[in-house]
């Protein structure tokens, strides 16, 4: 389904996998980290018991890998019975030390398309997760001169867009928001009565993951993000 843009006056991107990439990065250390406990327990078994620590930690460390680590650290305690060497603990550390120090790689056309829309309407940057992470990611990837405005969110609810979007004072059908997951980029605009374009990302992140389809005259779903153009007439 095309959607009319003509009307948008903000175009916000999410940043990781949208602009960047980040996910696959997370499926290394996991299979780093499986790999570390191997003497303890199954891929499976060990990637089911740090998802659920992952969701019960979420409300209280938020996202990103420093929250990561702490759920690594607590499904270590669990999956050893709490006698962990010293060792162990160090080396599941030391994976998220190096995720840290990943590299920034813009995802092919990014730059294109927002050189193309540059000056045409506001463009916002709107992530979420670890601050210091994420600033690192924005001055890394060499994109932020494009962006009026960049927000880095403790989540993405209905609420915390409301709040965004009244900050940049502009109504909710004039705001259209960019990104991979649909549960924290595109639902939550789409019910304050904004547009969503939904680029999905080749792996995600089970939090992420809506079985649900969407249809709906304000929300469409597009290949890559250079097809974004096509919905500008640019």
């Amino acid at each position: 389904m095309k959607i009319d843009l003509k009307d948008i006056d903000v175009v916000a991107f999410d940043a990781d996998d949208t602009l960047w990439d980040n996910e696959i990065y997370f499926r290394e250390s996991e299979k780093e980290f499986c790999g570390l406990l191997d003497g303890y327990a199954n891929e499976e078994e060990v990637m089911r018991v740090l998802y659920e620590v992952e969701e019960a930690n979420i409300p209280l460390f938020g996202y990103g890998v420093k929250s990561f680590a702490m759920s690594m650290l607590e499904t270590v305690g669990r999956l050893t019975g709490e006698t962990a060497p010293y060792a162990l603990v160090k080396a599941v550390m030391g994976v998220a030390r190096r995720q840290l120090m990943r590299p920034v790689t813009v995802i092919s056309s990014v730059q294109t398309v927002l050189e193309s829309l540059y000056g045409r309407c506001r463009l916002v940057m709107a992530t979420k997760g670890d601050i210091i992470d994420q600033w690192r990611k924005v001055h890394l990837s060499g994109l932020e001169h494009y962006f009026d405005h960049m927000e880095i969110m403790c989540d993405k609810r209905e609420a915390d867009y409301a709040r965004m979007i009244k900050v940049l004072r502009c109504n909710a059908d004039r705001f259209l928001m960019v990104g991979n997951s649909l549960r924290s980029d595109i639902l939550p605009v789409i019910s304050l009565g904004g547009y969503g374009v939904h680029i999905p990302y080749h792996t995600t992140w089970m939090h992420e993951v809506v079985d649900e389809e969407i249809s709906h005259e304000r929300f469409c779903e597009l290949k890559s993000i250079k097809e974004l153009l096509v919905l500008f007439n640019i």
